[in-house]
């Protein structure tokens, strides 16, 4: 199966159709009229549905279980066709096209068996997906193009060479794949001096977005939070806040990580992890979604 652990939980809907075409007028009246041998297609069809909803994982070997919080079985009936449409919630960390999908064929299939009978002539068309939202479909879209972004480790054994940094290049390659070109990288020793003479040189470069991995824990070297907190005009608890929570998830001792976020003045400045582990994490919790903080400025109404 792939492997989805790095994906966050969100809102997730899909909506898939199937169409039943009968050869007869009058198979549509019996329908309607509830009248059919086997029952009533509609309320058979619409069980079968939701076992079939629920049962998808069981059925289509690269399918992840899932919660399933809410799902709708519509009619509509045309002339010589029944549109079945199936409606499918969850709050996961992959979609539920199949899911829908897989209601839709079903209750397709159940239709037909009750219908066969009494129509030679029917058959299944254009079972297929009409609508999806949530995950990367549900993310806005930001372009990264134009933000002038700074990576800067804050680490004493790198800043003396005496060790190899790896967060910082993995920083900027992250950022890379979220569409940021222009990244400046820098290494810093931990002391609030260097930190925060760092931290005014990319406000005077014009520096977007300044990310800092390292210094977050516990040990009395960690002071990259009280290094930038002076800074912060307008503070952003909710952003580590989702990454302690996204890391909490995988990693438990995630909860000592004291990073802060917010903007200093036009610069939206990041305290992540200094391990490997942590910045991934972090950039997976975090991005695209932290990017529209810059559309939200852009689009504030000129007072």
């Amino acid at each position: 199966m792939v492997d989805i652990t790095f994906k966050s939980y969100t809102l997730r809907k899909a909506i898939a159709t199937a169409t039943i075409q009968v050869s007869s007028p009058d198979t549509i009246a019996i329908v309607e009229q509830r009248k059919v041998p086997k029952g009533d297609i509609f309320e058979f069809a619409r069980a079968s549905a939701l076992l079939a909803i629920k049962k998808t994982s069981d059925m289509i070997p690269d399918c992840h279980p899932l919660p399933v919080e809410f799902a709708a079985i519509r009619y509509e009936v045309m002339d010589l066709q029944i549109k079945i449409e199936v409606e499918v919630h969850t709050i996961y960390k992959t979609g539920v096209e199949v899911e829908a999908m897989h209601g839709a064929s079903v209750a397709a299939l159940v239709i037909y068996d009750m219908l066969k009978p009494i129509d030679k002539g029917v058959e299944i068309q254009n079972i297929r997906l009409v609508e999806k939202k949530g995950g990367k479909s549900g993310n806005p879209v930001v372009s990264a193009e134009h933000l002038k972004a700074a990576v800067v480790v804050c680490s004493d054994t790198v800043s003396r060479k005496e060790k190899k940094d790896t967060s910082g290049h993995l920083l900027v390659e992250l950022l890379q794949e979220q569409g940021l070109k222009d990244i400046a990288y820098s290494v810093v020793p931990d002391e609030l001096k260097a930190i925060r003479a760092c931290l005014e040189q990319c406000k005077a470069d014009g520096i977007d977005l300044l990310v800092f991995t390292g210094g977050t824990g516990l040990s009395e070297r960690d002071v990259t939070p009280e290094a930038v907190e002076p800074y912060i005009t307008k503070a952003i608890p909710g952003i580590m806040e989702t990454a302690r929570q996204y890391g909490q998830q995988r990693v438990k001792t995630a909860m000592l990580s004291r990073g802060i976020a917010g903007f200093a003045e036009n610069m939206l400045v990041l305290t992540l992890p200094g391990s490997p582990n942590g910045v991934k994490e972090s950039i997976s919790a975090l991005f695209p979604q932290v990017l529209h903080v810059f559309q939200v400025r852009e689009n504030k109404p000129h007072e």
